[in-house]
């Protein structure tokens, strides 16, 4: 029975630490294809209305031209989010996601709010 709930508890413990395990920005072009959280400072931030699919960009660590990760908002979700590149800018905030690359820039596409925290 107790080698029983230390096998159990020894998962336990694995999953949190596997769940809480944070990456900067410039880590993140090490894990494309990662689902992790990735967190940074949102420099600079944009949405664009008059561009093809109304994205929303929030780059961490380095701002635009020479972002080194981005948090990308696509306009069908932006209503969920309210004024995410005035609310966000320049705070530490965390993503959690799947880690894409555009054109050699890694990004997770936040569809929902509660991908993206405030850091304190």
């Amino acid at each position: 029975m107790k080698r029983t709930l230390l096998v159990i508890a020894f998962a336990v413990g694995l999953c949190a630490a596997a769940q809480s395990t944070k990456i900067t920005a410039r880590e993140a072009k090490d894990h494309v294809g990662e689902t992790q959280t990735v967190c940074g400072k949102a420099v600079t931030t944009r949405y664009g209305p008059g561009s093809k699919g109304q994205p929303t960009f929030l780059n961490l660590d380095e701002p635009y031209p020479k972002e080194i990760f981005t948090i990308l908002i696509w306009g069908e979700d932006r209503s969920k989010f309210g004024t995410p590149e005035t609310e966000y800018r320049d705070k530490d905030i965390c993503v959690t996601g799947k880690i894409t690359s555009y054109r050699g820039t890694p990004e997770i596409v936040a569809t929902e709010p509660s991908q993206i925290v405030a850091q304190k």
